[in-house]
């Protein structure tokens, strides 16, 4: 069957998005336009306060604020335009070239601008205190705050150039390779060429066999790129190691943490806590081996439905489970979510060079978000539909608060589109009355829950293994990081799964490793947070809950997370709001045993 026919069972073949509200095309003359203009603003900007910024009054600061915001928009519209569009095809060269283009002009704006950063940090404390709590700045008030945290890891303006221009040449182009070496990729499998992240929905087929021979395909090629992917890793964890030295960072997380404005204490809690939760994890699959009816559970069936159906969910049928979920739980948050599908901000049908994942973009306050997937009719679709709509919803409230603050840190920027998964999930299970398809769905929602919280916690030990390793030891083979993976992944599932010697190559696809280092230990935060959300509730403990929540999401980035987080009565510096979490997670696998024993 061809790939157009494929997509066109779903109907997402032609859901493609619109990015006109950025930029009509490639070569419009709109584009042209704002990269001059944004040339200018950023001279300007920095003929009227180099060498003043410690001059300025609250008003004065709050005007170069004003122009600072506009200048982080113009560059945010381009780069998000040529970000976007890249995606929807890597394979493309005049994409790829509009993206080189789009990183050089930011590189190169920064690099005018890095003063700004640098003259504000040497403020004195005493001066910049006053700023801050001056009426003139309240609307950047907490930027102004986090930003001074900075102070001890940011060098000076000459050297900060440096860093900005060879990001370029450097990090972000180590990146893009990554990406478009797996873009181009395809896989072997029973006739097919396929791309990886169709190969990837075939680890959910409720076939074992075509399980095992997507295994078999990716594993292949994993092997085919595996020195060239050994390489790319090596020199970003390199490239890293040597930013966090001249930042004078204490671990190659601590940077991260801060960013994420939570303490290392906290974040140490926290994956503490998952661990010792790890026998949870292999009860359950113990479980699903039953379910399944096999003697051993091996890695490519960590997934498998234990319902046997190929039944497609069609595009229309998923769009209106995601808005009547979203509905259900406030007309708002349904009236911003359908405004993605009417004014197509989502492009889902899966393309040859198409970056595999989803996302939501959140590109600029003055425009809106636009969501990226690959929607492949599964189930699991459904559920990443609704974790990127509720980023959407998520970015397009906090829009308010401007450039600077509309951004939240990664510990939070979770909770929406994590709460969007629970929301639908909920509808779903309460529309089920037969024990068989309510098991089915709640093993579905496990093993989400294991992927987001547990799977993440491994992954983020996994990090810390490769980064202390190549920090220590020097640059790793591709062994070393197998043996790593391998090590990590055996500490989570115990003896409750059989991990094959093909899944120690299993590292090497998995983008935030290399994007965003350090950033997967914020979906356990987001997964953990929900649960204790969503319990309070589905519990009615908050009176005006939903109204709270949506104004949590408006807030974005203006207020520290435990403090926005603290007004709906959960204290994230408490261990035991971790358990209490982790214990609605046990929850889940105790109803699945209750329902397994029904059946």
């Amino acid at each position: 069957m061809s790939e157009k026919k494929k997509l066109n069972e779903t109907g997402a073949a032609e859901v493609v998005w619109d990015l006109s509200d950025l930029y009509p095309a490639a070569d419009a003359p709109e584009l042209k336009r704002d990269q001059k203009r944004l040339r200018e603003l950023a001279s300007r900007f920095q003929a009227s306060y180099r060498g003043k910024v410690k001059e300025l009054t609250p008003s004065g600061l709050a005007q170069a604020l004003t122009d600072y915001e506009e200048i982080i928009q113009v560059s945010g519209k381009i780069g998000s335009f040529g970000h976007l569009i890249w995606s929807t095809n890597t394979e493309s060269p005049a994409y790829g070239k509009l993206l080189q283009q789009a990183s050089e002009l930011g590189s190169e704006i920064s690099q005018q601008l890095v003063f700004f950063d640098v003259e504000w940090l040497a403020v004195p404390d005493d001066q910049a205190d006053a700023l801050i709590q001056s009426e003139e700045l309240k609307k950047w008030r907490h930027y102004l705050i986090t930003s001074r945290r900075y102070k001890q890891h940011t060098l000076t303006e000459e050297a900060e150039k440096v860093m900005s221009a060879k990001s370029v040449t450097g990090r972000m182009a180590w990146n893009r390779f990554f990406d478009e070496t797996l873009g181009a990729a395809r896989f072997d499998l029973d006739g097919e060429k396929l791309t990886e992240q169709e190969t990837l929905s075939k680890l959910h087929s409720p076939d074992r066999e075509v399980r095992k021979r997507a295994h078999e395909s990716l594993t292949t090629t994993f092997r085919d790129l595996s020195r060239t992917l050994t390489f790319v890793f090596n020199t970003l964890l390199a490239d890293k190691q040597i930013n966090d030295q001249l930042r004078n960072y204490e671990n190659w997380l601590s940077g991260r943490n801060l960013a994420n404005q939570i303490e290392d204490e906290t974040v140490n809690t926290l994956v503490q806590s998952v661990q010792s939760r790890y026998p949870a994890v292999q009860r359950y699959y113990r479980l699903k081996k039953k379910l399944l009816g096999v003697e051993t559970l091996y890695d490519y069936d960590r997934y498998a439905p234990i319902t046997q159906t190929s039944q497609k969910i069609s595009w229309s049928e998923a769009r209106e489970i995601v808005l009547d979920a979203f509905h259900g739980f406030h007309p708002e948050m349904a009236r911003i979510a359908k405004k993605f599908f009417d004014e197509k901000w989502i492009d889902a049908a899966i393309q040859p060079g198409k970056r595999g994942g989803a996302y939501s973009a959140s590109t600029v306050t003055t425009v809106h978000p636009y969501v990226f997937m690959n929607f492949d009719g599964q189930l699991r679709d459904v559920q990443t539909l609704a974790h990127e709509l509720g980023h959407g919803v998520h970015q397009y409230l906090a829009r308010e608060q401007g450039e600077l603050q509309s951004s939240t840190p990664l510990t939070t920027a979770e909770t929406a589109s994590v709460f969007g998964e629970m929301l639908v999930f909920n509808r779903l299970m309460n529309r089920l009355e037969d024990p068989a398809e309510k098991l089915g769905l709640l093993v579905s929602k496990i093993d989400d829950t294991i992927a987001t919280v547990f799977r993440q916690i491994s992954m983020n030990r996994f990090e810390d293994k490769i980064h202390t390793s190549r920090r220590g030891e020097g640059e790793l083979t591709t062994s070393d990081f197998s043996e790593h993976w391998y090590q990590t992944q055996s500490d989570l599932y115990g003896d409750s799964i059989e991990l094959t010697e093909g899944y120690k190559l299993w590292w090497c696809y998995i983008p935030h490793f290399l994007h965003t280092p350090g950033y997967v230990y914020a979906y356990a935060f987001g997964e953990l947070l929900v649960l204790a959300l969503y319990d309070l509730y589905s519990n009615s403990e908050i009176a005006g809950f939903e109204e709270k929540y949506l104004d949590l999401l408006r807030a974005g980035g203006s207020d520290w997370p435990e403090t926005l987080i603290g007004k709906l009565g959960l204290d994230v510096k408490d261990p035991e709001f971790w358990n209490n979490g982790l214990n609605l997670f046990e929850e889940m696998v105790r109803e699945a045993e209750a329902l397994a024993d029904r059946i």
